[in-house]
């Protein structure tokens, strides 16, 4: 157990006395906060990336004649030419387009664009959706309908507030801020696994590539060494979380209090956060990040050892890391939408994907038996792992200059004492 010990504090302290470390803690929530800041900035002055676009139209139904209006990026113009000429005059003008609209203008596809370079998708919907403005209003006026009146009759402007009925009483659901930090929690966690997992290779292959490791397997078990070091490397994660985690309430504190109860968007998100139950998720994040880690980097640590170079990685990564990959593109498309889904739930007690699952969950009431039994899952998942990983890891990190296959590992796997 000392030799263990030894282990994790010598892995510690050469990573969180490294520059980059002490860095990295203060420069990741900045740049957090930056990015945040620009894409909002982004966002709200995205008009102005587009280049001006002028739209040729060459109206066949006599329908839209003079009823487009133009919009900051699109001006439209009238063409008497015909298609051919207009298609010809536009040919190589940049930022030219022609808009073709034939008498059966309501059959499929039969309306056209024709530009130099691909249109973008904010300008074909937006063409799209004057053009359906229009044809409503002329198939009103046609049948003899007023436009107006059907505008008042149809106008309707109701919204939902989700109410979630608690044991205390009733409480606003707020679904905004739960995807939010679902959406954010499975990508955090998702980065933590592989950056760290990573790091564990990378360390085994580097002692087994300077021989080093010959030395220190003379006086500790393989077993020894590997858990010491993934632990070790466990511990410099935590700590850089712990710090990010702090230095983000801080920031968010400052934020708060820097645009003042008038500050919008911003107040209202930080007003939105404080309806989650921060304890719980924090405290489940960490239990999922720990054990996921200890699940994921056993494996890449007998990667690590079964490899002479990071070149030669890349054929076992790819198994490992792809249940984790699936369940990320999951997560951030559909799994937030339907967080209690029947794949949701078997995805949530699956260990290799469970982290990332269940941390989409979470924010959504996950009912406590399916939590205990992820967690349950998650325990006996990494204990299998770092059984199979140990064994491989005992011969991998005393073979040199043989190309390990999995034939090759399933035979280090079998190997006795």
């Amino acid at each position: 157990m000392n030799k263990i010990l030894l282990i994790i504090s010598r892995e510690y302290l050469t990573r969180v006395r490294k520059k980059s470390f002490i860095i990295m803690i203060f420069v990741v929530p900045l740049l957090i906060i930056g990015m945040g800041a620009l894409t909002a900035f982004i966002a709200k002055n995205s008009s102005d990336l587009d280049t001006q676009q002028t739209v040729k139209v060459i109206d066949q139904s006599n329908i839209f004649k003079d009823k487009f209006h133009n919009e900051p990026n699109i001006k439209f113009e009238k063409s008497n030419l015909s298609l051919k000429e207009a298609k010809k005059q536009s040919y190589k003008k940049e930022g030219v387009c022609v808009l073709y609209i034939p008498a059966n203008y309501s059959a499929k596809d039969s309306v056209e664009i024709f530009s130099a370079k691909k249109p973008s998708v904010k300008m074909t919907s937006s063409i799209e959706k004057q053009m359906n403005d229009i044809a409503i209003q002329h198939n009103f006026a046609e049948h003899h309908i007023d436009a107006s009146l059907v505008q008042v009759i149809s106008k309707s402007d109701i919204s939902l507030k989700a109410i979630e009925i608690t044991e205390t009483g009733d409480k606003d659901a707020n679904i905004g801020a739960n995807v939010g930090v679902a959406i954010a929690c499975s990508i955090l966690i998702y980065l933590a696994l592989f950056i760290y997992g990573a790091q564990v290779m990378r360390g085994v292959i580097e002692e087994k590539t300077s021989r080093i490791i010959e030395v220190i397997i003379s006086s500790v078990k393989p077993f020894q060494l590997m858990l010491g070091k993934i632990i070790g490397v466990g511990l410099v994660g935590l700590t850089q979380f712990a710090a990010w985690i702090v230095l983000s309430v801080v920031a968010s504190k400052i934020a708060g209090h820097a645009v003042g109860p008038q500050g919008g968007a911003i107040m209202t998100l930080i007003n939105g956060l404080k309806t989650i139950q921060f304890g719980y998720i924090l405290s489940c994040f960490l239990f999922y990040f720990t054990s996921g880690y200890l699940l994921y980097s056993a494996l890449f640590a007998a990667v690590g050892s079964a490899v002479d170079s990071e070149t030669e990685t890349q054929q076992f990564m790819f198994p490992i890391t792809l249940p984790l990959l699936f369940t990320y593109f999951l997560s951030v498309s559909v799994l937030f939408q339907a967080p209690n889904s029947p794949l949701a739930v078997w995805l949530s007690m699956i260990p290799f994907t469970a982290p990332v699952a269940m941390m989409v969950r979470l924010p959504f009431n996950v009912p406590v038996w399916q939590l205990a039994i992820s967690m349950c899952l998650m325990v006996v998942g990494f204990l299998f792992t770092a059984w199979v990983a140990a064994r491989i890891y005992r011969v991998g990190i005393l073979m040199y200059g043989k190309k390990a296959s999995y034939k090759e590992l399933s035979k280090w796997f079998f190997y006795k004492e």
